[in-house]
This record gives C-alpha cells, sequence and structure tokens, in this order.
C-alpha cells in the first residue's frame, strides 16, 4: 500500500505466488471493484478507470493504467509528486507452458526498512485471495 514517505527512496520488489486456478477464474478479483474487495482491501469503488481502496479509515486512489485480459493489471497510485516509476503496484498472471501451473507476480515499491513489513502484508492478502478462490 502507498505510502507518503519521500518516493525518491523506494525500491521495488517483486513477489511470485503459485495458485492452482484458472485465469479466467483468478482475473476478476485482479481487475474488478468486486473481486478486488473481496481480498486486496476492505472496500474498492471504480469512477472511470480511478479504483478507490479503502482499509480501515484510509482511502488511498490508484488509476488502472495498464490492462491485458487475464494477464496484466498495473495501478498507478494517484499523491502528490507521483513518480510513475516507482509509484504502481502490477498484478502479471503467467502460466507455465509444460505444466499449466498458474503463477501471479506482484510487483510494487517500498521504503527500505518498510519492504519487510509491505512483503509480510502480500502474503496475508495472497492469503486471502486464495481463500476467496476456494484454493
Amino acid at each position: 500500500m502507498p505510502s507518503n514517505h519521500n518516493l525518491d527512496m523506494r525500491i521495488k520488489y517483486e513477489l511470485e505466488y503459485a495458485l492452482n486456478c484458472s485465469p479466467k477464474m483468478i482475473w476478476p478479483r485482479l481487475s474488478t471493484p468486486d473481486g478486488l474487495s473481496e481480498w486486496f482491501a476492505d472496500e474498492v469503488n471504480v469512477d472511470g478507470n480511478t479504483f478507490s481502496f479503502r482499509w480501515n479509515k484510509t482511502v488511498e486512489k490508484a488509476k488502472l493504467a495498464s490492462v491485458k485480459e487475464f494477464r496484466l493489471a498495473r495501478f498507478e497510485w494517484e499523491e502528490e509528486n507521483n513518480d510513475s516509476e516507482t509509484n504502481f503496484f502490477e498484478f502479471k498472471i503467467t502460466v507455465h507452458d509444460l505444466t499449466g501451473d498458474l503463477s501471479l507476480l506482484i510487483t510494487d515499491f517500498a521504503e527500505p526498512d518498510e519492504k519487510d513489513d509491505e512483503i509480510y502484508l502480500w502474503d496475508t492478502q495472497i492469503n486471502n485471495l486464495k481463500r476467496a478462490l476456494g484454493i
């Protein structure tokens, strides 16, 4: 989730999660307000291509900046001093050619001293996603 710290100090990290489901099953949970509210945020609303994410009393807005159906969704946070190079998060679905196994690759950014906490938060969110998927 975004932080209002110096964006120049944010570092990129990628997480990969193996999920036992099809792209058609997971895609709505990565790209629609109803799907995202099942696991990512307490409430998600959309106006045009701007998504509002609510966690407790905090609301953050992000623009759905890039979409490749069943493959990729990139959200750019709407903040002052927005640096689109370090101010987005992205979901990428890959399916292994030989095994058919699906992986969800998450790209995000964090302050160096907050990276471990953010990874823990993603791990927790992915467990919520697995529950929502029934896997």
